[in-house]
């Protein structure tokens, strides 16, 4: 997974266990609202991976709060993104700098059913270059991770229909013009991250 990831962004993975929401800081725990335990013992998951993150840039004992949109708070300075699906918490984390902004987004390495691919898909997008049997699956995780980062910059809710994907060329383009640079793996499941490069104009 680290391959994947642009120079300054770091990147973990974790198998959801028992007990994973035990990680949760007290204040983490306060702001995720009561939920099913398994959603908690993910939100636990994917904290801890990105405690680690946070202690590898220097940052530590500092809680990840969750916003009402369901959108992690991190420190200042730094810039993140959370994930799971059932079985798999991911998080990825960098210094403010040369990246704008971030996102991930972990999916089991399967197709994607076709009722949902019909949603997600636009004429623009272009897949050729994955796996035909997980480009689906790759092109919603893209999407996801995509939303994920721009939202941050841009305050803009986007549906499938307003970000076109290009796996050929790595990169997305919302219908605001945002672009955004695209890496991803498939083993052991479907990960992508987007980034949001810092405009230099």
């Amino acid at each position: 997974m680290a391959a994947i990831a642009p120079s300054g962004v770091r990147i973990g993975c974790r198998l959801i266990r028992e007990g994973d929401e035990a990680h949760l800081l007290p204040g983490e725990a306060h702001s995720i609202p009561a939920r099913q335990p398994g959603m908690r013992r993910s939100s636990g998951a994917a904290r801890w991976i990105a405690h680690g993150l946070l202690a590898e840039l220097g940052v530590g004992d500092v809680a990840i709060l969750r916003m009402p949109s369901g959108a992690p708070v991190w420190p200042e300075g730094i810039m993140g993104s959370l994930a799971h699906d059932d079985d798999m918490a991911v998080a990825a984390g960098a210094p403010v700098g040369d990246i704008a902004s971030l996102g991930i987004d972990v999916e089991p390495a399967q197709p994607l059913p076709d009722d949902i691919l019909a949603l997600v898909t636009t004429p623009a997008d272009r897949t050729d270059a994955a796996d035909r049997h997980l480009a689906g699956r790759i092109l919603f995780a893209a999407k996801e991770a995509v939303y994920k980062a721009v939202y941050p910059l841009d305050r803009e809710v986007l549906g499938y229909e307003d970000i076109t994907v290009d796996l050929n060329a790595g990169c997305a383009t919302t219908k605001t013009g945002r672009k955004a640079r695209l890496a991803y793996c498939v083993a052991p499941r479907v990960v992508v991250l987007a980034f949001v490069e810092k405009d230099r104009g």
